[in-house]
C-alpha cells in the first residue's frame, strides 16, 4: 500500500511476530499455586461440597460455573463433564509462567479457566517460546504456558514441534539478503529482546557484526528466562548460598544493602546483589511479589487458603536460582543500552520488498488438527 509511514521508521513488533493472543483469564485464583500438592488437596475439597457449597468454592463468575459445558482443554485429558457431576482426581498440575520469571502450578482443566485460551495450548511443547509484554514495556520469553495479565502473547510457532515460525512472512529471507546468512527464528527472537524499544517496536540492522552482537545479548536473556538445559550460575564467591536457616513460616522479606543480604524473618541468604532485589517489572519488585506468592494467606473459608502449612524446600532453591537469573539478566543491561544500530533495515524498505504489512491471514491462529479434542460431555470437538 503506497504511503505507508511507520514512525521512527522501526517496525513493530505486531508486524514482526503478527500472530498474537490475549493473555490468559482464569477468572479464580485457586487453580494456580506455588506447590502441586495444594491443587490436588483444593480439588478434593470442591468435589466434597455439593451444590451451593460447591459453586461458593468455585467463585462463580459471568463465564464460569460449576454447571459450564466446555471442551477439553488441548493436550491435557481432563474430564469433560459439567463440574457440578465431577468426580475422580484432578488432572496432573502442569508448569506454567505466573508471574514475571514466577513459575507455579496449574491445573489444566478448560471448566476451571473464564478464558484459556486454547489456541496457545496447542502449540505449547518443548520447541515453543512464548514472548509475553509486560503491562510496562518489558519483554518475558518463556517455554511454559504464560498465564500472567498484561499484554499481548506471540508464540514463536504456529505449529506444534517448532514449525512455521510466527514471522512476517518474507523477513527471514530479506535478513538472509541483507546479512549475508539466514538467521534462524530464534536468533529473530533473541534480537528482539536486546533491541526492544519502550513503545514495542523493534530496530532492525543489516549490518553482520552489529546484528550477531545483539543476538548474542539477546539469546543469554533468552537462555536465562527460559531457564532449560544447564542451570544459570554467578562466578565464584558471588554465589547466594542460605547463611542462617529459613524459618517454616516466614512472613516478611527484607534486603540489606550493606551485607547484600536477603533476610526471610531470621532467614538469611547472602550475596544477593542490589541489581537482583532492585529489580522490577511493571514497577513492582520480582523477588517481593516471588515471596509474597508463597507466604500471603488465602482468604479464609475459600480454596485459596488451602497452602503450605511450612516453608516448602524446593522454593529454597527456586529462590537461590530467581536470584541468580536477575543478577544475571542486570549485567546485560549495560550491553543491550549500548547497542547502536546501525546500517538499519527500515519499515519502509521492508514495506518496499512486500515483507510488510503482513497479509491478514497470519494475524490468526493456523489449523491445528494434530489430535482429536473431547468436547463437552464427551462429545467431539469441531474444530
Amino acid at each position: 500500500m503506497p504511503g505507508v509511514t511507520y514512525d521512527d521508521d522501526a517496525p513493530p513488533l505486531a508486524d514482526l511476530m503478527p500472530w498474537s493472543v490475549a493473555p490468559l483469564r482464569p477468572g479464580r485464583g485457586w487453580p494456580t499455586a506455588p506447590d502441586a500438592g495444594s491443587l490436588r488437596a483444593r480439588w478434593v475439597e470442591l468435589l466434597a461440597a455439593e451444590g451451593a457449597e460447591r459453586e461458593g468454592l468455585f467463585e462463580v463468575t459471568r463465564a464460569r460455573s460449576p454447571r459450564s459445558a466446555v471442551s477439553q482443554l488441548p493436550g491435557h485429558p481432563a474430564g469433560t463433564e459439567r463440574l457440578a457431576r465431577a468426580s475422580g482426581p484432578c488432572a496432573e498440575p502442569v508448569r506454567v509462567l505466573a508471574a514475571p520469571f514466577d513459575e507455579r502450578w496449574l491445573i489444566p482443566d478448560h471448566r476451571l479457566l473464564d478464558a484459556a485460551r486454547p489456541e496457545l495450548w496447542r502449540v505449547a511443547d518443548a520447541h515453543q517460546v512464548f514472548v509475553v509484554e509486560t503491562a510496562g514495556d518489558a519483554l518475558l520469553a518463556t517455554s511454559l504456558p504464560p498465564t500472567l495479565p498484561g499484554g499481548r502473547i506471540r508464540p514463536l510457532y504456529r505449529r506444534p514441534g517448532g514449525s512455521e515460525p510466527n514471522l512476517a512472512p518474507g523477513l527471514l529471507d530479506q535478513l538472509a539478503r541483507v546479512l549475508g546468512v539466514r538467521p534462524a527464528p530464534e536468533d529473530v527472537v533473541a534480537w528482539t529482546l536486546a533491541a526492544i524499544r519502550p513503545d514495542r517496536t523493534v530496530p532492525l540492522t543489516g549490518d553482520a557484526e552489529v546484528w550477531s552482537h545483539g543476538v548474542e545479548l539477546g539469546r543469554r536473556m533468552l537462555w536465562l528466562m527460559r531457564r532449560d538445559g544447564d542451570r544459570p550460575k554467578l562466578p565464584g564467591g558471588r554465589r547466594p548460598y542460605v547463611r542462617a536457616p529459613l524459618p517454616a513460616q516466614p512472613t516478611s522479606l527484607s534486603y540489606d544493602a550493606d551485607t547484600e543480604t536477603l533476610c526471610l524473618d531470621e532467614g538469611r541468604v547472602s550475596p544477593v546483589p542490589l541489581s537482583a532485589w532492585e529489580h522490577e517489572v511493571s514497577e513492582v519488585r520480582t523477588l517481593e511479589a516471588w515471596f509474597a506468592a508463597r507466604t500471603a494467606p488465602g482468604v479464609p473459608g475459600t480454596l485459596s487458603a488451602i497452602r503450605p502449612v511450612s516453608w516448602q524446600q524446593p522454593w529454597t532453591s527456586e529462590l537461590l536460582e530467581l536470584i541468580t537469573v536477575l543478577a544475571l539478566l542486570s549485567e546485560i543491561a549495560p550491553a543491550r543500552a549500548e547497542l547502536k544500530v546501525t546500517s538499519p533495515l527500515t519499515a519502509t524498505e521492508l514495506h518496499r520488498v512486500g515483507v510488510l504489512p503482513p497479509p491478514s491471514s497470519v494475524r490468526r491462529p493456523a489449523s491445528v488438527l494434530d489430535h482429536q479434542e473431547e468436547g463437552p460431555e464427551g462429545q467431539f470437538a469441531l474444530l
